[in-house]
């Protein structure tokens, strides 16, 4: 995210301590659940006082995992905590974007996760009306190893979900590196593709007020 970060805008980081652990099997996944609820918290309060106008909860998984109400409950929460700056989760960022691009409603959908995680995510999307054409796991199977992507397994991904009727391309998971790959595919798919990562600091900018669009950023930075 600092490579994305205009002048005069600051970054801040307070650490969501989670242990390393398995995502095969739902003990596990549920674990990583439990240890995120229990960590964000204390990272929302070191921020506080920081002046910051925007925190983004940078823990993607948490806000698909039971649903909208599960979702709307833990943002309440989590800016109850923030001493006033906005919370920006990733279900948000994302939909906010699939909205600026043209209302989109038809995407490939790349996750981080096994089959047990890409379901919920996928679920998330279709109760908020978006039609999930197409999804591809990146097969991450502990914490730790969902960062250990090639540029081959990238472009593998895309190509996998990039169907005629599919809109935008979407990747979720904080710790998959596609920030920068996510632009030049676009050059090549000719649609929007959205990684997470960009994709959550773009929309904690706008809801700063920084509209400026940035170049070589992608298409959604280009937006005002």
């Amino acid at each position: 995210m600092d490579d994305m970060r205009p002048f005069g805008v600051t970054n801040h980081i307070g650490r969501i301590l989670i242990e390393d652990g398995s995502l095969i099997h739902a003990v596990g996944f549920n674990k990583f659940i439990e240890d995120i609820r229990r960590s964000t918290p204390d990272a929302i309060r070191s921020l506080r006082h920081c002046g910051t106008k925007a925190i983004i909860a940078a823990m993607s998984p948490d806000g698909y995992w039971q649903g909208h109400k599960a979702h709307h409950a833990l943002l309440e929460e989590l800016t109850g905590l923030s001493g006033g700056a906005k919370i920006i989760m990733s279900a948000d960022a994302i939909l906010a974007a699939l909205h600026a691009l043209g209302d989109i409603r038809r995407i490939g959908l790349i996750s981080p996760y096994l089959e047990l995680g890409d379901e919920p995510v996928s679920r998330f999307f279709t109760e908020s009306g978006i039609d999930v054409v197409a999804t591809y796991g990146l097969g991450g199977r502990t914490l730790s190893n969902i960062s250990n992507v090639t540029l081959s397994d990238l472009r593998n991904a895309v190509l996998a979900v990039d169907r005629a009727e599919v809109q935008a391309i979407v990747q979720v998971g904080t710790n998959v590196p596609m920030a920068a790959f996510a632009q030049s595919a676009e050059t090549w798919v000719g649609k929007p593709v959205l990684s997470n990562n960009a994709v959550l600091y773009w929309h904690a900018l706008r809801s700063c007020g920084v509209a400026d669009p940035i170049p070589a950023r992608g298409l959604l930075y280009e937006l005002g």
